[in-house]
């Protein structure tokens, strides 16, 4: 019988607030970290989800309080203030993990540079977040598109079945550059407003930047606030094309329906799924025929894109966690924007603040080059 993995801790730094609690309550209010900046010189102001930085000044420097400061990027910030609590109520071991999930890092070293600095190496932001809390392990780096997060909770369970590891730190992370924004401006993917997943008025995404952290063990110990065991995961890849998702949702359905076997959960059981929704034309549809094909048009679901944008890396870690806190509190977050239907295939959207028992969860996520992820969750 393969080990039980549970994940009993986590915490997470947005544009909405600096900690879970601060997060749930803006959800619960219907307030969006999606609004007007200038991320380009001499260009068209953006819809994006930004973390005020004099804010997050302030409070790495009140958790922070020492003459290094300055040595810490802005995204490296966010890790160590996302990873701190935890590291706090849980200590590290030789046989301790620590994962970083990211698609482009510390991109912003590269402006106005001629010689490629350090920290944007990837192996190297992982190493210095590492060395910063003492972990004993060699870092793991998860950079695979949009479904970074998701996967990276995959890789912990696996590791930790496997027998490599005891317990893992998993943080996931990405900030808003000028790099990320000028790529999907130039695919024309950029929406002119707040985006709309799955709504017939949708016309693209919001990029939005966060880090998340979660605790993952085989071994939780009483005082515990909650547990929820990693039932199953999968990740497939559509080989479909380098932006564009598969039209048939192959990778999606392959890798939601290899997840809901291995943890033995029917679809008549699933009580919530937590999509990916960026609010693109032809994601929104992919998912839409994916689930369909799953049977699952009848789940409650939503996408927090709208309140968030999309995070990148931290996406898929960032709305696990807040999926598990609407378990917690027994109450579903409406998909924010979404008025009439857009998709070619039904889907059970929440449209509203409702209560309901959630104890399975199925987590998704897609991303360029035909990468499609999902894992399950138990509350237990």
């Amino acid at each position: 019988m393969m080990k039980e993995i549970y994940i009993t801790d986590y915490n997470c730094v947005t544009p909405l607030g600096f900690d879970v609690e601060s997060n749930w309550n803006a959800l619960l209010e219907g307030k969006s970290g999606v609004a007007l900046h200038k991320i380009i010189d001499n260009h068209e102001d953006f819809y994006v989800s930004k973390i005020d930085s004099k804010k997050l000044e302030i409070e790495f420097k009140r958790f922070f309080d020492f003459a290094q400061n300055d040595n810490f990027t802005r995204l490296e910030k966010m890790f160590l203030l996302s990873l701190k609590p935890l590291v706090e109520r849980h200590p590290i071991s030789d046989e301790t993990a620590f994962i970083l999930s990211t698609t482009k890092g510390n991109i912003s070293l590269l402006k106005n540079q001629t010689i490629l600095p350090e920290g944007v190496f990837l192996s190297r932001l992982a190493q210095k977040i590492a060395d910063f809390f003492g972990f004993k392990t060699k870092p793991i780096v998860v950079s695979n598109a949009c479904v970074s997060g998701v996967m990276a909770i995959a890789v912990a369970k696996n590791m930790i079945q496997a027998g490599k590891y005891k317990d893992a730190f998993v943080v996931a992370g990405d900030e808003i550059s000028e790099f990320v924004i000028s790529g999907f401006n130039s695919f024309q993917a950029i929406g002119t407003e707040i985006c709309k997943p799955y709504d017939k008025n949708r016309d693209g995404i919001n990029i939005g930047e966060a880090s998340a952290a979660v605790y993952i063990t085989s071994k939780p110990n009483q005082n515990e606030k909650f547990r929820f065991k990693i039932l199953g995961d999968s990740a497939i890849n559509d080989a479909n094309h380098i932006s564009g998702p598969s039209r048939t949702g192959d990778g999606l359905f392959a890798s939601i329906k290899n997840a809901m076997t291995e943890a033995q959960v029917s679809a008549e059981q699933i009580d919530f799924i937590s999509a990916h929704g960026t609010a693109t034309i032809y994601n929104d549809e992919m998912e839409a025929i994916a689930f369909n094909r799953m049977e699952l048009q009848h789940v409650p679901l939503n996408s927090l894109k709208a309140y968030y944008g999309h995070c990148l890396g931290a996406s898929g870690l960032l709305e696990s966690i807040i999926s598990m806190e609407s378990s917690l509190k027994n109450t579903l977050i409406p998909s924010k924007n979404f008025k009439e239907t857009g998709t070619s295939q039904p889907l059970n959207i929440i449209k509203e603040n409702q209560p309901a028992e959630i104890k399975y969860i199925l987590k998704t996520a897609s991303g360029f080059g035909g990468c499609n992820a999902a894992i399950v969750l138990e509350k237990c």
